[in-house]
């Protein structure tokens, strides 16, 4: 077995069970966004190495799909102790090429292990469920049901939490008894070679999860590979329209997992301390680069200014620097998402939105530093309030009534996720069913479990990932019809 540095890596491309170089003519850089300056460097693959790596993924799937659930569910406890013992390295890995504080990379590291233990206890069971019994005709025949794999998965990932994305699909997927091609992220290219170097440590047989580096060639390539029968895809919603229409031209299967611009409602009978707490958290955590983003407030007027009050005095306290230095929030992490935050500041001002905290880039050596912003009575035209900015930036509205902020709340284009904090349960409870979006939280900041489900509404996406319903996205049903057998 060959011991690879998670940073130094000339091969980087885990296809077959080998590691191998990119055949691509460029290289992907692994940059520091606090000090913008790269670290490490490693060959990009090309379409050719997606081939390749959907050919094993291909030749491998008879035998994972034979293999048993019971010892598919081993490996994936492989995965997740093989995480573990690499807390400390991966902590560091993402505090350096993704800006995350320690603390939100140590709660990275743990969802990922959390997710692979889900999915093991999840996959012990398949085997025994298989061949449920449906009686039909009035007893004349009966039927029998299974739960295949769909094939070989395609699995395209993004940079803002990438052992977290990837570990939701591959979990899942090796679980259904899918084979994967990974295709991790070109801005933060390291953090799931781990899981290449996992499946070599545990014997994972060849063929079952390959890796593939690269940029858009790679990704166009994923969307195209003959023996790949599922695509599922997390990002922007302008590139998952793209793979979506790439892969309808072969009908396959398809999962999204895309944007965002979610609504936090605070009702006037809120706890302020709870409510400053929830709204921080689902818009500062990740420096906002959340598709779960709570970045739109909704408040009653009743108790707007005491709440402005103390969410601007805790987003001025919020640290923001190098995760090195103990920073409480990070950088953003690639210089193209930088300068896009850079230009929803600039529309602010030009629109001369009241900016009650942040609204500055702090210049700190050379790193892509965003403060904590937020910007209050924010009109509900404007491109603040509509367009996901995924950075640190939260635009605020107030309301009279909760009638008035479920429809403040709805009208956007997507439906990912949302918050209310109120003093009354049932009154949250009711406005938590009024919003149109997939994951609600009630008087907390964004936990998600790995037997939740996540996924959303209108252009938030297709289909759902986590919980029994991930594992599904895996899975075709088989009907198998007989007559009554006297």
């Amino acid at each position: 077995m060959t011991h690879h540095s998670p940073i130094q890596r000339e091969t980087s491309i885990y296809s077959g069970g080998t590691w191998k170089a990119g055949r691509g003519t460029g290289r992907l850089a692994a940059v520091d966004p606090s000090t913008g300056r790269a670290f490490a460097d490693l060959p990009a693959g090309n379409a050719e190495d997606v081939q390749e790596a959907a050919a094993h993924a291909a030749a491998a799937f008879p035998g994972w799909k034979a293999a048993g659930s019971a010892r598919r569910a081993g490996f994936l406890r492989g995965f997740a102790e093989g995480l573990s013992r690499r807390r400390g390295v991966l902590v560091a890995l993402q505090m350096r090429a993704n800006g995350k504080p320690e603390a939100e990379a140590g709660i990275d590291l743990d969802d990922a292990v959390a997710c692979f233990a889900y999915y093991a206890d999840l996959a012990e069971g398949l085997d025994a469920a298989q061949d449920a019994r449906v009686a039909h005709g009035g007893g004349a025949h009966f039927g029998l049901v299974r739960r295949e794999p769909l094939g070989p998965a395609g699995l395209i990932v993004p940079w803002n939490f990438p052992l977290v994305t990837s570990a939701w699909k591959i979990a899942p997927a090796l679980a259904a008894g899918c084979t994967a091609v990974l295709k991790t992220s070109e801005m933060t290219p390291l953090a799931e070679l781990a899981y290449g170097d996992i499946a070599e440590e545990i014997g994972l047989p060849p063929g079952v999860l390959n890796i593939v580096t690269g940029g858009a060639e790679a990704g166009i390539a994923m969307t195209r590979a003959p023996d790949l029968r599922k695509i599922s895809f997390t990002g922007s919603n302008m590139t998952g329209a793209a793979v979506m229409k790439a892969v309808a031209a072969r009908c396959l299967p398809v999962s999204l997992e895309l944007g965002g611009k979610s609504a936090i409602i605070v009702t006037a009978d809120a706890d302020i301390d709870q409510a400053v707490e929830c709204i921080a958290g689902g818009i500062f955590f990740n420096a906002g680069q959340m598709c779960s983003a709570t970045s739109r407030l909704i408040v009653d007027r009743a108790i707007e200014a005491p709440l402005l009050e103390a969410l601007a005095e805790a987003a001025r306290a919020i640290v923001t620097g190098n995760p090195f230095d103990g920073a409480e929030m990070g950088p953003i992490t690639t210089r193209a998402q930088y300068l896009k935050v850079l230009d929803y500041l600039g529309a602010a001002r030009a629109e001369g939105l009241d900016c009650i905290a942040g609204g500055t880039a702090p210049d700190m050596d050379g790193g892509n530093f965003i403060a904590p912003t937020i910007y209050r009575g924010v009109p509900r035209s404007s491109r603040i309030w509509t367009e996901e900015i995924f950075g640190p930036v939260l635009a605020t509205t107030s309301v009279g009534s909760d009638a008035e902020a479920l429809a403040v709340a709805n009208a956007s284009e997507f439906g990912l996720a949302g918050t209310v904090v109120s003093g009354d349960w049932e009154r949250a409870k009711r406005l938590a069913d009024g919003l149109e979006a997939g994951q609600v939280w009630i008087n907390t900041p964004q936990a998600v479990y790995p037997d939740s489900a996540w996924g959303g509404f209108k252009q938030s996406g297709i289909g759902r990932e986590l919980g029994p319903w991930g594992l599904s996205g895996y899975q075709g049903i088989k009907h198998i019809l007989s007559p009554a057998i006297s």
